[in-house]
């Protein structure tokens, strides 16, 4: 079956992706540039994700969609299992918000300049200035109204555990006054591990759990690390078994 799955990739699923690939970028980067950019800054992203897990036939569940109230912002904290992370939230939490990515993928082709032109929010490690810069247009998405999705480890596992969640997210939302919704990610490690990275994707469910989220308790200090200490144990609650427990990440 493993090989019936890598040929039906190569010969049906790498070329239909690629071409709704390359469809869906230019109508985010045309859309944004003449209509509205919340809808064209979601929608062929979201199309996108959920076409590529069909299109790889790999089966979703996802549970605690209700644990997340309409019309609410939210700062989103997930584990970073792999690549197919992203494909699992963007295709299937169903909220419209903008991801807080890493810098060195606006250089893939097509999709780095729709990521830009949908004005997701680019984390630039570069120096202090940048990285403030990264949480005030963070900030302003937020005031907006609108959510954003962090993967507080800043970094893909490299076993399937989790490392440790940084401050910056649980930060701004002690800064706005927002709630924090934890994701559980399980499934994307086994699909395509970090260590093979454009390799083949190997078939295995995927599962996204919807925490409960996480209100303030009040500001500051005490506020933020309650907010991250929370966050990691619901997070962690959610994985299977086989990677349940802190692993150090040297990445981090």
């Amino acid at each position: 079956m493993k090989y019936l799955y890598r040929l039906y990739e190569l010969c049906i699923a790498i070329p239909i992706f690629l071409v709704y690939t390359i469809v869906l970028g230019l109508a985010t980067i045309v859309g944004c540039a003449i209509g509205s950019g919340n809808f064209w800054g979601y929608w062929p992203g979201h199309l996108w994700a959920w076409l590529t897990v069909k299109l790889l036939l790999l089966p979703v569940k996802v549970e605690g969609r209700d644990n997340i109230e309409k019309g609410q912002s939210y700062v989103f904290v997930a584990n970073h299992q792999g690549v197919f992370d992203i494909f699992l939230i963007y295709g299937y939490l169903n909220r419209n918000f903008k991801w807080m990515m890493k810098r060195g993928l606006i250089s893939i082709p097509v999709v780095g300049p729709a990521c830009k032109a949908s004005h997701q929010i680019i984390v630039d490690k570069r120096g202090p200035s940048k990285i403030r810069k990264t949480y005030d247009e963070a900030r302003e998405i937020l005031k907006e109204g609108m959510s954003v999705v962090v993967f507080p480890e800043g970094a893909r596992t490299f076993t399937g555990h989790m490392g440790f969640f940084r401050r910056g997210p649980f930060m701004l939302a002690d800064e706005l006054d927002l709630p924090v919704c934890p994701l559980t990610i399980n499934g994307s490690f086994n699909i395509m591990p970090r260590m093979k990275d454009w390799h083949w994707a190997n078939w295995h469910p995927l599962k996204l759990t919807i925490h409960k989220p996480i209100y303030p308790i009040g500001k500051g200090r005490e506020n933020i690390e309650n907010l991250k200490e929370k966050s990691y144990e619901a997070v962690m609650s959610g994985l299977v078994a086989e990677y349940q427990g802190y692993v150090e990440n040297d990445d981090q």
